[in-house]
């Protein structure tokens, strides 16, 4: 199996988008997965090849990061 390719991008040029911005944007730049959470949510530890995940507090995101 082939593991998937992580597109490689600046993750800052996700910060301060609309929640939907960045989506649209990492879909298109070709991120498999896209999780937006609030700040400070308990989630899983294991690494997803392709996944963003951001952080998005009042709909803003302000940070992000990969797997």
């Amino acid at each position: 199996m082939t593991p998937e390719h992580t597109p490689d991008h600046a993750d800052e040029t996700y910060v301060g988008l609309t929640e939907e911005e960045a989506e649209r944007l990492a879909r298109i730049r070709g991120h498999h997965v896209v999780r937006a959470l609030p700040p400070g949510s308990i989630i899983t530890m294991e690494y997803l090849e392709g996944r963003i995940n951001f952080e998005v507090e009042g709909g803003v995101v302000t940070r992000v990061w990969h797997g």
